[in-house]
């Protein structure tokens, strides 16, 4: 794991470039653009402080709203994981996955998915992250803290089950996650 963000390389490029439309002629470079994401993904900044000061922030906020709702960052994200999991000498899906949430403290002006955890005396957000083996994340999602992890869990591996299909196995998680049971081509959960 790298403790700073660096710029992506050559390689690292021609393994994104064929999930992204670089057909045509664009005022900004994507690679540049992506490389502005991946840094704020790392340093936590807000997007009107990225410091790329040729790179306006409502164009790099632009390409990430888009990518996000047509599901290019989804599928960038599955393609990368499976060629790493290639690459490691495994199979390209997982068998195994676990899942775990995480209770977020927010500032007083954020709004929207906010609630409290009442287990953790948390007043903020729940992030719920579907990993495998290796810890390479498959699936996240943000919610109100005050959503209970086993409903949040099935939702995500309902949404992983499909790409993972026959070879998924088991699902991992906590006792709040236990409460539900993976049971094949019904719904959702862990086992």
């Amino acid at each position: 794991m790298t403790k700073q963000w660096t710029p992506l390389t050559d390689s690292q490029w021609a393994a994104i470039s064929p999930f992204l439309p670089i057909q045509r002629k664009r005022q900004h470079d994507l690679r540049r653009i992506l490389n502005a994401m991946l840094w704020l993904l790392r340093t936590g900044c807000q997007w009107r402080n990225l410091p790329f000061t040729d790179l306006p922030w409502q164009s790099v906020y632009y390409y990430f709203h888009r990518w996000k709702q047509d599901g290019t960052i989804e599928r960038l994200n599955v393609a990368l994981n499976t060629l790493d999991r290639l690459s490691s000498g495994r199979q390209a899906l997982p068998s195994v996955l676990c899942i775990d949430t995480q209770s977020v403290k927010l500032t007083p002006m954020s709004g929207e998915y906010r609630g409290m955890d009442a287990h953790k005396r948390v007043n903020g957000r729940k992030r719920t992250f579907v990993v495998d083996t290796q810890g390479r994340l498959w699936v996240a999602r943000v919610g109100a803290a005050d959503q209970a992890d086993g409903t949040l869990g099935a939702g995500l591996i309902t949404h992983v089950l499909w790409r993972a299909g026959e070879r998924l196995e088991n699902v991992f998680g906590d006792q709040a996650a236990s409460a539900v049971r993976l049971q094949r081509g019904i719904c959702p959960c862990v086992g």
